[in-house]
Parts: structure tokens; C-alpha cells; sequence
């Protein structure tokens, strides 16, 4: 686990919101050239590893659990593609282990809490997520069962609300408004992590899932350009099973108004070690591809807007 210095770094980079009890530590940072030079924003919400002292102590096994939790540098391959692209980039620094930002704010275990559900919540029906264990404050894990030592207090949920979520959300969603005013379209790639699956359906495991919302969160045909990329790279990929997306999908797609979404989930034995805990032999190589793949979406997402603005131009001729 690692801790980020505080703020002040140069533009086009830029720091927001605070990691309560981590000494001014900033939650989340953007990078967004001005002007900026494709329409597409990557967001790695997952990757985050400042970590306070606080929380560190109140984790049964803080190692083991960051670990599993981690989109595991994530954030390194973002830094690198947004590098070689021009693509914005938005990464949390904050753990997901204090909060996670692909959860809603009403995605709560109460059973954390010391004082339970508040009273005004009414009747409460926890979700699938919450049910396995992956809520808004993550609380277990398999194999490794219970995440922490005691009960929570609302009060440290709130700060973390107010200080980390909120705020992070409202730059991705600020950002994404810049992109499509500026092309008239804009994309937002959510990238993540996931453990290696295993075979499926007597098939090799595919290496990444493309998660869309089950064709609510893009136009259908990025994500058709993304499968016929991989399908070119000899790359195996599958389609919304098992992850489709989520909150921050949910929330940020509108492809009605021109911002494209996508949930791109990468298997860490592609680019991680036998350990799956530090960047091994394949992170270069990864790179590459999803340079590629990112490079090609941002053409289509342009064409995309181009064709929203002579459509729009067109009809106030009219």
C-alpha cells in the first residue's frame, strides 16, 4: 500500500476532494489537456491506494484485503494510455476498502453500523450487491471472510459521502459535459480488473469483459468495434457476463444526449505477475493493445458527434 503527496501538481492535472483522516490527502485526480485532443474519458475508480493509518488498523488483514479488492494498478495502465492517446483521465485515489465509487450511496449494509439502519430510511431491502458482501463500504470477501474489526458509525460514512463520492462524481460527470459540448460526443471508459475466470462453457476464459448495460449505456456500435478490435488482436473477449457495468454506468451513460459509456474489465494475469500484485512481463504488451483500442473508439465517438451536430445544425436550419 502506498500514500500520494498532497496537491499542487501542475495543470492539466488537477487534485479533488479529501481522504478523511489521510492528512489533506486528496481523493481523486483529474487529467484533462486543454483543448483536449479525443473524446474520451478513462476512469479507474477502483485503483486507489492511499490508505490512512486509521483504516489500515481497523482491517482484520489490511494486506491481504487491499489486495483483493484493488483494480491492482489499473491506474498505471490509464496513466500510460491516456500518455499515448490524449485521453482524459480521472483515477481514485482513495481505497476502495473506505468507499466504492461504482456503488450508489444507498447501497449500504446497515449491519455495519453501530446504530443499525436510520429510522428515516423506512422499509429496506438490501441489494444483490450488498448481499455478497461488496456494498458501498465493502464488508467481506471470499475466502477471507469479515473485513473489519468493529462496527461503523454513520458519521464516517457521511464524511466519506461527502468528501470522496460526491465530489468524484461530479468531476467525472463536469468532464464528460466538456467532452461532448466540445465533440458533440463523448466516451467514457470505466476500467477495472478482474481476477482470472477460469473456463467457461468448455472455452478458454476470456481475457476482458465488455460491460454496456446490456445496450442501455452506448451506442451498440462501439461496442461492436471494441469485439471486432479484440477478435483482429487474437484477443478473447466476452460481452456484460459476468460484470455489465455498474453504478458509475448507471449514473454518467446517456446516449440519448451524446456520453457513451463503457465498462472494460481486464484479466490481471495479462498484465500482472504470478502474484497478481505488482506489474509483471505482459504490462507493456497491454498497453499497446488498449492503446489501440482506445485510439479507434475515439474516432468513432468523433464521427458520432459529427453526425449529432450536422443532425442538430440541420433541423435549427429548418
Amino acid at each position: 500500500m502506498e500514500r500520494i503527496p498532497g496537491r499542487g501538481l501542475d495543470s492539466p492535472r488537477s487534485e479533488g476532494g479529501e481522504i478523511p483522516g489521510g492528512h489533506a490527502m486528496a481523493a481523486f485526480a483529474l487529467t484533462l489537456p486543454e483543448p483536449s485532443a479525443i473524446p474520451v474519458l478513462i476512469s479507474v475508480p477502483h485503483a486507489g491506494r492511499a490508505y490512512p493509518g486509521s483504516l489500515i488498523q481497523r482491517m482484520r488483514n489490511p494486506g491481504f484485503a487491499a489486495l483483493k479488492l484493488e483494480d491492482r494498478y489499473a491506474d498505471r495502465l490509464g496513466e500510460q494510455i491516456a500518455r499515448e492517446t490524449g485521453a482524459a483521465l480521472l483515477i481514485a485515489h482513495a481505497p476502495r476498502a473506505m468507499i466504492d465509487l461504482n456503488r450508489a450511496t444507498d447501497d449500504v449494509d446497515w449491519d455495519m453500523f453501530a446504530r443499525g439502519k436510520p429510522d428515516s430510511l423506512g422499509s429496506y431491502t438490501p441489494g444483490t450487491r450488498v448481499r455478497s458482501g461488496l456494498g458501498l463500504i465493502p464488508r467481506r470477501l471470499p475466502g477471507l471472510g469479515e473485513l473489519w474489526k468493529r462496527r461503523h458509525d454513520t458519521e464516517e460514512l457521511d464524511a466519506r459521502i461527502e468528501s470522496i463520492h460526491a465530489p468524484y462524481h461530479g468531476c467525472l460527470a463536469e468532464t464528460l459535459l466538456r467532452l461532448r459540448d466540445r465533440w458533440g460526443a463523448a466516451l467514457l471508459l470505466d476500467l477495472h480488473s478482474m481476477p482470472p475466470l477460469g473456463l467457461r462453457h468448455g472455452r478458454d476464459a476470456p481475457e476482458f469483459v465488455l460491460g454496456d448495460r446490456f445496450g442501455a449505456s452506448c451506442n451498440g456500435s462501439l461496442v461492436g468495434s471494441c469485439f471486432g478490435y479484440f477478435n483482429e488482436m487474437r484477443r478473447a473477449a466476452a460481452h456484460n457476463r459476468p460484470y455489465a457495468g455498474g453504478y458509475v454506468l448507471e449514473r454518467h451513460a446517456a446516449p440519448g444526449r451524446g456520453i457513451h459509456a463503457i465498462q472494460l474489465e481486464i484479466d490481471r494475469a495479462s498484465y500482472l505477475d504470478a502474484r497478481l500484485a505488482e506489474p509483471g512481463k505482459g504490462f507493456a504488451a497491454m498497453v499497446h493493445l488498449l492503446v489501440g483500442l482506445v485510439r479507434r473508439l475515439a474516432g468513432e465517438v468523433a464521427e458520432l458527434g459529427r453526425n449529432a451536430q450536422a443532425s442538430g445544425w440541420a433541423e435549427a436550419a429548418e
